[in-house]
């Protein structure tokens, strides 16, 4: 008997550990925050930073996001973006005005507008989103965005070529319609026109 139950409370164990292992992780990760690794826009442009989630609990009024951004220089980030049933965009700093909230939680959209970039805006900005009841209701992601000037108008050596081939090619064609159609019209005007003097037999 005492081995029959030695045994009997051993498989227990092993269930509950195998429950364990099996499901208490993918309650941990019951929410899930993701954004573009990379992300490259021009001087001046209007830059989405996306940043998408799922959760195995519906979006409430406890939902929140924020936004924080570390300069590509280093240091420590900083927030200055939060929303918590609605929208707290940055009234002062590096971001004000140039930060639209374009969010939907219902559909798992935590995204942002960044207006009018600048060079100074490159480094790493992170999506944090936290949805309780979620086990430690929070998950971030990054994205490192890099803004560039815009580049100059330039060149190739293809066009070049084609520049010289094209050029010469188009003037000759035009000059030779020309020599055509000239000789034909001065032919015309040969036939209406008479001399005053008229030169008659005899």
């Amino acid at each position: 008997m005492r081995r029959r139950r030695h045994g009997n409370v051993a498989l227990n164990k092993a269930l509950l550990l195998y429950f364990t292992v099996c499901f208490v992780p993918s309650l941990v990760r019951s929410i899930s925050v993701s954004s573009p690794a990379e992300l490259h826009a021009i001087k001046g442009d209007t830059v989405t930073l996306s940043c998408t989630f799922t959760s195995t609990s519906p979006p409430t009024s406890r939902m929140s996001v924020d936004w924080s951004y570390r300069p590509q220089s280093g240091g420590l980030p900083r927030t200055f973006f939060y929303f918590a049933s609605r929208a707290f965009p940055p009234s002062e700093g590096q971001f004000s005005d140039r930060i639209k909230w374009q969010g939907k939680p219902a559909h798992g959209d935590a995204s942002i507008s960044l207006i009018n970039a600048t060079l100074n805006d490159n480094g790493m900005y992170t999506c944090t989103v936290r949805n309780p009841p979620d086990v430690h209701g929070a998950t971030t992601s990054h994205s490192v965005l890099t803004v560039t000037q815009a580049p100059s108008i330039r060149f190739s050596d293809a066009t070049l070529l084609l520049a010289f081939i094209l050029l010469p090619f188009a003037l000759l064609t035009f000059f030779l319609i020309g020599r055509i159609l000239c000789p034909k019209k001065q032919h015309s005007q040969s036939k209406t026109f008479r001399s005053p003097i008229e030169v008659t037999e005899g």
